[in-house]
Protein backbone atom coordinates (compact mmCIF):
# COMPACT_ATOMS: atom_id res chain seq x y z
CA UNK A 1 0.00 0.00 0.00
CA UNK A 2 0.91 3.97 -0.44
CA UNK A 3 1.34 5.40 2.75
CA UNK A 4 2.87 9.06 3.81
CA UNK A 5 5.48 8.86 6.03
CA UNK A 6 8.14 10.72 7.79
CA UNK A 7 11.40 9.66 8.76
CA UNK A 8 12.57 12.97 10.93
CA UNK A 9 10.60 15.66 12.29
CA UNK A 10 9.96 19.20 10.81
CA UNK A 11 7.89 21.23 8.77
CA UNK A 12 5.85 19.57 5.56
CA UNK A 13 8.59 19.03 3.44
CA UNK A 14 9.56 15.71 5.68
CA UNK A 15 6.28 14.13 4.51
CA UNK A 16 6.63 11.53 1.33
CA UNK A 17 5.01 8.72 -0.21
CA UNK A 18 6.25 5.59 0.39
CA UNK A 19 5.11 1.83 -0.01
CA UNK A 20 4.43 0.24 2.80
CA UNK A 21 3.38 -3.33 3.96
CA UNK A 22 -0.10 -3.74 4.23
CA UNK A 23 -1.30 -4.06 7.26
CA UNK A 24 -3.66 -6.83 8.70
CA UNK A 25 -6.61 -7.20 10.96
CA UNK A 26 -5.67 -8.92 14.94
CA UNK A 27 -8.56 -10.31 16.91
CA UNK A 28 -11.23 -7.54 17.02
CA UNK A 29 -9.95 -5.54 14.36
CA UNK A 30 -11.30 -4.58 11.40
CA UNK A 31 -8.92 -3.66 8.23
CA UNK A 32 -10.31 0.00 6.68
CA UNK A 33 -9.30 0.82 3.12
CA UNK A 34 -9.23 4.80 3.55
CA UNK A 35 -11.49 6.99 1.60
CA UNK A 36 -10.59 10.42 3.25
CA UNK A 37 -8.52 11.08 6.36
CA UNK A 38 -8.26 14.44 8.32
CA UNK A 39 -5.91 16.58 9.15
CA UNK A 40 -5.81 17.85 12.66
CA UNK A 41 -3.38 20.65 14.64
CA UNK A 42 -2.49 17.35 16.65
CA UNK A 43 -0.77 15.91 13.17
CA UNK A 44 1.40 18.78 13.01
CA UNK A 45 2.41 19.51 16.01
CA UNK A 46 3.52 15.77 16.13
CA UNK A 47 5.11 16.12 12.36
CA UNK A 48 7.17 18.99 13.84
CA UNK A 49 8.45 17.12 17.17
CA UNK A 50 6.25 19.61 19.43
CA UNK A 51 4.25 16.56 20.69
CA UNK A 52 5.90 13.77 20.31
CA UNK A 53 3.24 11.05 21.10
CA UNK A 54 4.52 8.90 18.32
CA UNK A 55 8.28 8.86 19.69
CA UNK A 56 11.09 9.24 16.74
CA UNK A 57 10.02 8.83 13.35
CA UNK A 58 9.39 7.17 10.88
CA UNK A 59 5.73 6.55 11.13
CA UNK A 60 2.53 7.59 9.72
CA UNK A 61 0.47 10.33 11.15
CA UNK A 62 -2.90 10.29 10.81
CA UNK A 63 -6.15 9.41 13.07
CA UNK A 64 -9.26 10.69 12.05
CA UNK A 65 -10.29 8.19 9.02
CA UNK A 66 -12.99 7.42 7.30
CA UNK A 67 -13.52 4.72 4.21
CA UNK A 68 -14.71 1.20 3.52
CA UNK A 69 -14.07 -2.09 5.79
CA UNK A 70 -12.58 -4.51 3.69
CA UNK A 71 -11.50 -7.36 6.40
CA UNK A 72 -12.34 -8.26 9.89
CA UNK A 73 -9.96 -9.54 12.65
CA UNK A 74 -11.31 -12.91 14.79
CA UNK A 75 -14.25 -11.40 16.45
CA UNK A 76 -15.54 -8.84 15.19
CA UNK A 77 -19.15 -9.13 14.53
CA UNK A 78 -20.16 -5.28 14.99
CA UNK A 79 -19.57 -4.32 10.84
CA UNK A 80 -19.26 -6.31 8.50
CA UNK A 81 -16.88 -6.50 4.80
CA UNK A 82 -18.33 -3.38 2.55
CA UNK A 83 -19.38 -1.62 5.36
CA UNK A 84 -18.66 2.41 5.38
CA UNK A 85 -17.56 3.50 8.54
CA UNK A 86 -15.79 6.58 10.01
CA UNK A 87 -13.75 7.11 13.73
CA UNK A 88 -10.62 8.51 15.23
CA UNK A 89 -8.86 5.09 16.40
CA UNK A 90 -6.18 4.48 18.59
CA UNK A 91 -5.49 8.43 19.97
CA UNK A 92 -3.03 9.04 21.09
CA UNK A 93 -1.32 6.19 19.88
CA UNK A 94 -1.03 5.66 15.89
CA UNK A 95 -3.32 4.88 13.72
CA UNK A 96 -1.90 4.89 10.29
CA UNK A 97 -4.36 6.96 8.76
CA UNK A 98 -2.60 8.57 5.83
CA UNK A 99 -2.33 5.24 4.39
CA UNK A 100 -4.14 3.83 1.73
CA UNK A 101 -4.77 0.72 4.14
CA UNK A 102 -5.50 0.79 8.18
CA UNK A 103 -6.04 -1.73 10.79
CA UNK A 104 -8.20 -0.05 13.76
CA UNK A 105 -9.98 -1.37 16.59
CA UNK A 106 -13.35 -2.50 15.77
CA UNK A 107 -14.93 -0.95 19.13
CA UNK A 108 -13.27 2.78 18.04
CA UNK A 109 -14.98 2.76 15.11
CA UNK A 110 -19.09 3.99 13.79
CA UNK A 111 -20.80 3.08 10.52
CA UNK A 112 -20.82 5.77 8.25
CA UNK A 113 -24.34 7.37 7.89
CA UNK A 114 -26.06 6.95 4.15
CA UNK A 115 -25.61 9.96 2.36
CA UNK A 116 -22.85 11.56 4.05
CA UNK A 117 -19.70 12.05 1.88
CA UNK A 118 -16.63 10.28 3.13
CA UNK A 119 -14.90 13.83 3.31
CA UNK A 120 -16.98 15.42 5.26
CA UNK A 121 -16.68 12.52 8.04
CA UNK A 122 -12.99 12.83 7.72
CA UNK A 123 -13.32 16.93 9.72
CA UNK A 124 -16.02 14.80 12.34
CA UNK A 125 -12.78 13.23 14.19
CA UNK A 126 -14.59 10.73 16.16
CA UNK A 127 -18.12 8.94 17.09
CA UNK A 128 -17.54 10.12 20.11
CA UNK A 129 -17.60 13.80 19.45
CA UNK A 130 -20.76 15.73 19.72
CA UNK A 131 -21.23 15.13 15.96
CA UNK A 132 -20.07 11.84 15.69
CA UNK A 133 -22.63 10.38 18.26
CA UNK A 134 -25.48 12.47 16.61
CA UNK A 135 -24.84 10.86 13.29
CA UNK A 136 -24.14 7.55 14.76
CA UNK A 137 -26.92 7.41 16.64
CA UNK A 138 -29.05 8.63 13.15
CA UNK A 139 -27.20 5.80 11.47
CA UNK A 140 -28.06 3.16 14.19
CA UNK A 141 -31.92 4.64 13.92
CA UNK A 142 -31.70 3.84 9.99
CA UNK A 143 -30.35 0.53 10.16
CA UNK A 144 -33.08 -0.36 12.69
CA UNK A 145 -35.88 1.17 10.58
CA UNK A 146 -34.68 -0.83 7.61
CA UNK A 147 -34.76 -4.33 9.10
Amino acid sequence: MRAVIQNSVGGPDVLFVSEQPDPSPGPGEVLVRVKAAGINPVDGAVRGGFYPLLGDPPFILGWDISGTVEALGAGVTAVKVGDEVFGMPRFPKQAGAYAELAATPADEIAIKPAGIDHALLRRCRSPASPLGKALSATAAFNQASAR
